[in-house]
């Protein structure tokens, strides 16, 4: 794949990971409410749901993708799921100090991770860019074994950046609350936005 078109990738494939959804949205809310702790796992479900449809775009698979439908759409109903759950456990959670949480049970990684698959994997702004928008960007009938592989790395390296970004973006907004009515009211508010995330992709 020529210097060119992969820059030409990695730029719109940045505009799209950049532009406001709800996988973002859970993932800020969720590092407002808990912090950076357990943000690896579900940074890297994001991830490699976008390695999965990369690969189905790029084998031509998109009959099958639509034959699959009903499984993604299990995946995403079970990302929505999980995501009101954790919405539950902030508006339950007792409004403790930033630094007495890291006292607090971590969540499993596994969990995590999933949380950030699903989402991906349901998410319909995903879908429509590797789907549709990305044979526009990227002559697939001609793409080699090598070109795939550098569209992969792009993606790992783009969609962490930028994720991570955002995550350590929020970890500093969060500093700011210290008060026990502050951080009721972040629970409640970042556990809002969880709840409409949740709605969001279950709805799509």
């Amino acid at each position: 794949m020529t210097v060119a078109g992969l820059l030409v990738f990695v730029a719109a494939y940045a505009l799209a990971v950049a532009s406001p959804g709800p996988g973002i949205a859970a993932l800020v809310a969720r590092v407002l409410a808990r912090g950076l702790v357990g943000v690896a796992p579900f940074i890297a479900g994001f991830v490699v749901g976008d390695l999965l449809w990369f690969a189905v775009a790029a084998a031509g698979m998109a009959v099958l993708a639509q034959t699959l439908e009903g499984v993604f759409t299990a995946i995403r109903y079970a990302g929505a799921a999980y995501l009101l759950y954790l919405a539950y456990r902030l508006w339950t959670a007792p409004a403790l100090p930033v630094e007495a949480e890291a006292e607090a049970p971590p969540e499993r990684g596994a969990r995590l991770f999933l949380t950030g698959l699903a989402l991906t994997l349901g998410n319909p702004k995903v879908i429509v860019f590797f789907m549709a928008l990305l044979p526009t960007v990227v002559d697939l009938t001609r793409l080699t074994l090598l070109g795939a592989l550098e569209i992969a790395l792009a993606i790992v390296v783009v969609l962490t950046t930028l994720l991570g970004a955002y995550a350590l973006a929020a970890a500093r907004a969060r500093r700011m609350f210290r008060s026990s009515r502050a951080i009721r009211a972040l629970n409640v508010g970042t556990g809002a936005v969880m709840a409409g995330a949740a709605v969001a992709v279950a709805t799509r």
